[in-house]
């Protein structure tokens, strides 16, 4: 296995992490970092390429993106719902007006950003 093979695949795992951390905090992205790590692996290791396609939890990331097949609404109001609910749960911690208007702010962005994604039956 070569050196480039070797960082392909550590940046795509150290990607695949974060995206699997970005499903439960709402301000950490998800589908670029998966999309990053199934770049990586497409790149370094088909077998694990193919096995993030196939996966259970990341899978439909990446075929919505590449099928440009959209996103199911149900999906949709889970990520608007999750979000919501960190961003608040983030307020009450910090406890900052600064830092509940930021987070208000980057929560509308993102609802925005989610809303206009193309939508699938």
């Amino acid at each position: 296995m070569s050196i480039k093979n070797i960082f392909f695949i550590v940046i795509g795992l150290l990607s695949l992490s974060l995206g699997a951390i970005g499903i439960f905090l709402p301000v950490l992205p998800t589908t670029p970092f998966i999309l990053l790590s199934a770049g990586c692996f497409s790149v370094s290791s088909p077998k694990l390429a193919d096995r993030l396609m196939e996966s259970k939890y990341f899978g439909s990331y990446i075929k919505n993106y590449r099928y440009h097949t959209g996103v199911p609404v149900k999906a949709k109001r889970k990520a608007i719902l999750f979000l919501w609910a960190g961003l608040f749960i983030s307020m009450l911690i910090l406890k900052s007006l600064a830092m509940s208007v930021m987070l208000s702010v980057i929560g509308i962005l993102v609802t925005i950003h989610l809303y206009k994604l193309k939508n699938r039956s």
